[in-house]
């Protein structure tokens, strides 16, 4: 799944270049072409589809040359994970109605890489073998409030796979420090497998409007009608995450708990957290920086600008050229509402 802005990376991630282009790592590779360099050794290359919006095919194309056009999904419209997984769903079952999918987004960090390919090949042999849908669990760190958590319950006869219990979106601090203590709880991880019959049936089960919108086009998948249908489906899509449609109401739906270095990348706290630190702690991005009495700070500035800061902690200071934002991380999850801020002000030349 390509297709987010991640505006809570704003001004960094805009609409025309969100943050799954970006090489924040500085690696020399994406977020999206470090995700499909990733999934290689479990998946192979010509299974690969990529989901995004229209409007950046030609960049996909650009970073992902090795794909066919036909392995690039383009959505005319955003409307969340749950229409985006059913689309991908009813495609791939057309190719093979006896597949597996993993679904993965396009901007997550994982740093134990071998680990994650051996829970994906252990997710693939538990969904294969069952009717059920997998999600995997992140043992957690610390009483993070910015990811949902689920709730494992009884172990099945697969070490490590769990029945789920209960799913929590992000919780405030005192509940998600409850979470940590029990040992029960895992971060939601947004990273899926199952039989593309399975899913589809869950649909069918708990958003019966959303299956009934693509029931519409059924003979068109796998075939030259596709994108027509399409075209003129989705728009008309609820718009509503895979979570609320159906993980959350489905009976079959089961956790790997996994530990294999992932972040989703989500925040410019996030970010800062798994960057290396000099001894005051301050996180530097490509950019010179002179820093006096300040501390836990992250700087993000392109171009050549030397940055000079006195006195300043635990602040984001990012400069994409036309927009510098200053921001104490302890309130970076005002940077979306800063951003409609900006829209309604200066209409969408910032975004």
């Amino acid at each position: 799944m390509c297709g987010g802005i991640g505006s809570r990376f704003w001004p960094y991630s805009r609409t025309n270049m969100p943050k799954q282009f970006i090489d924040f790592l500085g690696t020399g590779r994406s977020l999206l072409q470090m995700s499909y360099d990733r999934i290689l050794p479990v998946v192979p290359r010509e299974n690969i589809v990529i989901l995004t919006n229209e409007m950046y095919a030609a960049e996909i194309r650009r970073q992902l040359p090795d794909l066919q056009p036909e392995q690039i999904l383009l959505e005319p419209a955003r409307r969340n994970t749950a229409p985006c997984i059913t689309w991908a769903a009813h495609h791939v079952a057309a190719i093979d109605p006896d597949a597996s999918m993993i679904v993965m987004p396009s901007d997550h960090i994982i740093t134990r890489e071998r680990e994650f390919e051996n829970s994906i090949i252990r997710g693939f042999e538990f969904v294969e073998s069952n009717d059920a849908l997998l999600t995997l669990g992140i043992s957690p760190t610390r009483p993070e409030t910015g990811y949902g958590y689920i709730q494992i319950g009884p172990e099945t006869a697969e070490k490590g796979i769990f029945k789920v219990k209960t799913f929590t979106e992000k919780p405030d601090l005192e509940l998600a420090k409850t979470f940590l203590s029990t040992g029960e709880f895992f971060w939601n991880s947004g990273i899926f497998l199952w039989r593309a019959s399975s899913i589809l049936s869950a649909v069918g089960t708990c958003a019966p409007d959303l299956a009934a919108v693509f029931q519409e086009g059924a003979n068109s998948f796998g075939t030259a009608d596709e994108t027509a249908f399409i075209n003129k489906c989705f728009p008309g899509c609820v718009s509503i995450s895979i979570d609320y449609a159906v993980m959350e109401r489905a009976s079959n739906v089961y956790v790997e708990t996994v530990n294999f270095g992932w972040n989703d990348l989500g925040t410019w706290s996030s970010l800062y957290d798994m960057s290396p630190k000099n001894r005051d702690s301050n996180v530097t991005q490509n950019c010179r920086v002179l820093a006096y009495n300040s501390h836990g700070n992250i700087f993000a500035v392109r171009d050549d600008k030397l940055v000079v800061v006195d006195s300043l902690s635990d602040y984001i200071i990012a400069d994409a050229g036309d927009v510098l934002l200053i921001c104490p991380k302890a309130e970076e999850q005002r940077i979306k509402q800063m951003v409609n801020d900006a829209k309604v002000n200066f209409g969408d030349k910032y975004l």
